[in-house]
């Protein structure tokens, strides 16, 4: 994100997926970087520990907001 090399500096969008129990590390780690607005999905937390039916439905539940953060930029 900060490097000059990440894949958004080479023009490929990107979709960062973080559990909600993160959030807060998110908004503190994209602040300190410079880029507060840089936009990310939250999904429900734990990821691990949880069916393999739980994760497809999350992953389901999150397609729209991928597409639109990948075509457009912004969720």
């Amino acid at each position: 994100m900060h490097d000059g090399i990440s894949l958004e500096s080479q023009g490929i969008p990107t979709a960062t997926i973080i559990t909600h129990v993160f959030e807060r590390t998110a908004q503190a780690y994209t602040r300190l970087l410079g880029v507060s607005d840089f936009p990310y999905l939250v999904c429900p937390h734990p990821i691990t520990g949880v069916s393999q039916a739980e994760v497809a439905d999350r992953a389901r539940n999150l397609v729209p907001q991928v597409r639109q953060l990948l075509m457009e930029g912004h969720v």
